[in-house]
């Protein structure tokens, strides 16, 4: 079967939207603002820039170096690190499976929501709305006893425009949607700050935001939430770099495009704190109580905070409703495609198969799941769980996993320096090496000693123990144990050499090029 031509960015332009566009998704903007308001305030940014020029550039580079030295998706690069090393790859290609099960069901929530704004249908109470008339969740977790099509056809909407957009390929499909939508979710965006500045009590809601407690600067729980939330905003951990940085051509810039991808994600997520703690103080000033007492964070903030925000409006609710939820809407569109692109490139990789039946049969499994058991009575505590222990006990768990594999039992990161500097504007110098090698290890290892202490004592959310062995550590283990088994039925069908694929690449190129020139 002769091997398929590997797609490529059509500019490098093309790949930083799609990177940034990765990057800034739901929890940018219901996320950020709150562990920042919790964790010090404007003091916050002291550890969280330290986290991002310790951990969080530098793990974005070295995946931009695996994918891109190695031309493939996490299981044929990391298998031409080393060929036990596959089974990692593999485990951070079951990782986008899972997230992409329940995240496409939280867009789809927006996609109502955007429609429901503009007449303000959740009534007095956002709160009973969304969870009962809306979601309408069971009491607790046990048997699904109905299902919800209010929620499952936003949800079909949502996987049909993603699935066309990935069987588009990565240049016609992921490229052409990042170049709209993450202008769009800029002006968007923008626009909602704008004007939730000019709410009273707007002012309130900074101040509370921002007034720096210097005294955080020496707690360590508050370094443990800066690198946590460096580590989970930039979309590193589970293959999507690598896979997005497999398909750059083979001259270019990638440190100088850590930096701009990973400030990118910084300055929105800065963005989204100012225009969330403004509408925050209005609601506020509004009720007549403190920030602290109307401050949420997540799907709370999102589709119950927000909604009585937009209800209490003066003027403009219809559009500042339909400003917050499109941008909902788009960030975590753009997220999916990178999130479900790294289960497409993992199949065509390792069994040649085309775009098209890839997307439909492993993108198509992914949709199939996540509209079978999200939109039922179940869907939220379901969703709940598995976020909870999928991004900590699958996502850091695979990160740290990675770096100490490539830095410590392969001793590989001087020859990703060596390959990064060649091709690169800035230099890493040692400051990268002692990031990976020594910064990045030990503050993941002490999250998740941190976290697995917490867990092991307190049950999350005090749901019932068979609930969290099922929809929690079975689906973090699950993921780990699915990467072990493909890896094992994989292992015997080899893959062309790293330099098989840059030759090809190289005569490819010259052919196009033969080609512009005859013709020109």
């Amino acid at each position: 079967m002769p091997k398929a031509n590997r797609e490529q960015w059509g500019s490098r332009t093309g790949f930083l939207l799609a990177a940034i566009g990765s990057a800034i998704g739901l929890g940018n903007i219901w996320r950020f603002p709150y562990v920042a308001y919790e964790n010090g305030g404007g003091a916050f940014i002291v550890p969280y820039l330290v986290a991002l020029l310790t951990a969080g550039i530098p793990l974005l580079i070295l995946e931009y170096a695996i994918g891109h030295r190695f031309r493939a998706s996490p299981p044929v690069a990391m298998r031409r690190l080393a060929k036990p090393a596959e089974a990692l790859g593999w485990w951070q290609v079951a990782i986008p499976f899972v997230v992409g099960v329940y995240y496409a069901v939280i867009i789809a929530w927006a996609v109502r929501y955007a429609g429901f704004s503009l007449g303000q249908q959740w009534g007095a109470d956002p709160d009973g709305f969304f969870f009962g008339e809306f979601l309408r969740v069971a009491d607790g977790p046990g048997a699904p006893g109905g299902y919800n099509a209010d929620v499952a056809l936003p949800l079909i909407a949502v996987w049909i425009v993603v699935l066309v957009l990935l069987a588009m390929g990565v240049r016609r499909g992921i490229e052409r949607a990042n170049k709209v939508f993450i202008p769009l979710l800029v002006v968007l965006f923008g626009v909602l700050v704008v004007q939730a500045l000019l709410l009273e009590g707007a002012s309130t809601g900074l101040d509370a935001l921002f007034t720096p407690d210097w005294s955080a600067i020496t707690d360590g729980s508050v370094w443990v939430a800066a690198y946590g939330q460096i580590f989970f905003s930039l979309s590193i951990g589970f293959g999507i770099m690598v896979t997005y940085a497999s398909y750059l051509r083979r001259r270019v810039d990638l440190s100088g495009s850590a930096l701009v991808a990973g400030f990118a994600n910084s300055s929105f997520e800065l963005l989204a704190g100012i225009g969330v703690f403004a509408a925050l103080g209005f609601m506020a000033v509004q009720s007549g109580v403190a920030v602290d007492e109307v401050a949420t964070s997540g799907i709370g903030l999102a589709f119950v905070a927000f909604p009585q925000i937009i209800s209490t409006l003066p003027v403009g609710a219809n559009l500042f409703g339909l400003l917050f939820f499109g941008s909902l809407v788009i960030a975590g569109i753009s997220s999916l495609l990178s999130i479900v692109q790294v289960v497409v490139s993992a199949v065509q990789d390792r069994t040649g198969m085309g775009r098209v039946p890839a997307v439909l049969s492993v993108g198509g499994a992914t949709a199939l799941v996540s509209i079978a058991v999200f939109p039922t009575d179940q869907g939220l505590f379901v969703l709940d769980a598995v976020d909870h222990f999928i991004n900590a006990y699958g996502i850091a768990l695979a990160g740290l996993v990675m770096v100490v594999v490539v830095a410590w039992a392969l001793r590989r990161l001087p020859e990703m320096q060596r390959h990064v500097e060649s091709i690169s504007s800035v230099p890493l110098r040692i400051w990268w090496m002692v990031a990976l090698g020594a910064i990045t290890p030990l503050v993941l290892g002490w999250m998740m000693i941190d976290g697995l202490i917490t867990e092991l004592t307190v049950p999350y959310e005090d749901y019932p123990q068979w609930f969290l062995n099922a929809a929690g550590w079975g689906v973090a283990g699950g993921a780990l144990l699915v990467g072990i088994v493909l890896a094992v039925l994989f292992r015997n069908r080899e893959v062309t050499s790293v330099d098989e694929d840059l030759e090809e690449e190289e005569r490819n190129g010259a052919k196009a090029a033969g080609a512009e020139e005859g013709g020109s």
